[in-house]
């Protein structure tokens, strides 16, 4: 199947191209090789696998930064008409191909710009543990950053709670399953109900999901030798700005009886919130409006590579993408195209005016 005239050459070329967390490679060097054809001043594959495109050869630097790797699962990649609306399925095509196939449609709508650097980046790993924004935080220094997540096309998102991992383990003596201590398993029940009892406890009147502590269970588990059971679970917690990630780590420990061990997993990420007040914001707000909408700022209970190299450049960031997030990594994933031609207008739109001078 071909894409019709009128789609996105960059979005069909993606999201035609599955490309789960590891296995991301075709999808960069094709990206890359389009963005040549696009009129990018450079082009090419970063030393840990991030695709790179540059527009200009200017001394101020803004980045879009966007993640080329999907959850797995592979969808039919097809169009449908909807009510009058044309759609577009696939992995990806909300979380977050699109968006990073706007912001290279728009990179290249708009050009070199005179003083200016244009950069996109499709970077890897961002489903795993984000080795690709982990190594460009410390290898660009913009003026301004823009990450592609989903938000719709008339929304800004300002901020992403943080992350944190951690294995819980207790080991005991097997017993007689009639005995009265129970199992290792139950031992690590309980531990959890008294977790989740206190991180409700911790919400008593944090009404919104952004202020909130929220905890899951990603794992567990138990295996017995004849002698000793040892029993695990992995927790995942979704940190608000007030409970930094060692803090949360800290509050664990707090609620663990003796006996059960805890271990850290992964990279802890702290919440991140941008400025509403910046000149990248004002952009983004002019642009929905002169495209007739009412724009919106939102706060995600997820997390992002937002997280990751805002703190470190220090300059205004936000995230913004075409896409209703509610369908990332779903089976049902899809992308409104009249939404995604909108979304390239804005970034279009931000892009001229940051490098005009007039939003510095």
């Amino acid at each position: 199947m071909t894409h019709s005239q009128d789609l996105s050459p960059t979005l069909w070329g993606l999201v035609t191209r599955y490309s789960p967390t590891g296995q991301e490679g075709e999808a960069v060097t094709w990206l890359v090789d389009h963005m040549k054809h696009l009129g990018a001043t450079q082009a090419f594959v970063d030393p840990v696998g991030n695709g790179i495109g540059i527009w200009g050869e200017g001394e101020r630097t803004i980045v879009l930064l966007g993640h080329i790797d999907t959850v797995p699962g592979e969808i039919p990649v097809r169009v449908e008409h909807q009510n009058g609306r044309r759609v577009l399925y696939g992995r990806g095509s909300v979380d977050a191909k699109g968006p990073l196939a706007a912001m290279v449609d728009a990179a290249a709508a708009v050009g070199p710009r005179p003083g200016w650097r244009v950069v996109v980046i499709a970077a890897i790993d961002e489903e795993g543990e984000s080795k690709g924004a982990r190594y460009v935080a410390n290898h660009y220094r913009p003026a301004f950053a823009i990450i592609g997540e989903p938000s719709r096309w008339h929304r800004v998102t300002l901020g992403y709670k943080g992350s944190a991992w951690a294995r819980l383990e207790v080991q005991r003596a097997l017993g007689h399953s009639a005995g009265p201590e129970g199992s290792a398993a139950d031992a690590l029940l309980t531990v959890w109900c008294v977790l989740r009892e206190a991180a409700q406890e911790y919400n008593r009147g944090r009404e919104g999901m952004f202020e909130q502590l929220q905890l899951t269970v990603r794992g567990m588990g138990m295996e017995e030798d004849g002698f000793q059971q040892r029993a695990w679970i992995h927790l995942a917690a979704r940190l608000p700005m007030a409970m930094p990630p060692e803090a949360w780590y800290h509050w664990v420990q707090g609620h663990l009886p003796e006996g059960v061990t805890m271990r850290r997993m992964g990279f802890p990420i702290q919440a991140y919130v941008a400025s509403r007040n910046t000149p990248l914001v004002r952009a983004f707000l002019g642009a929905i409006r002169r495209l007739g909408a009412r724009p919106g700022l939102v706060y995600k209970s997820g997390t992002a590579d937002l997280n990751i190299v805002a703190p470190v450049w220090g300059c205004p960031a936000v995230a913004y993408g075409p896409g209703d997030s509610a369908l990332d990594h779903t089976p049902h994933e899809h992308l409104d195209l009249d939404e995604y031609e909108r979304a390239v207008r804005v970034l279009r739109a931000v892009l001229e005016r940051l490098t005009q001078g007039e939003a510095a």
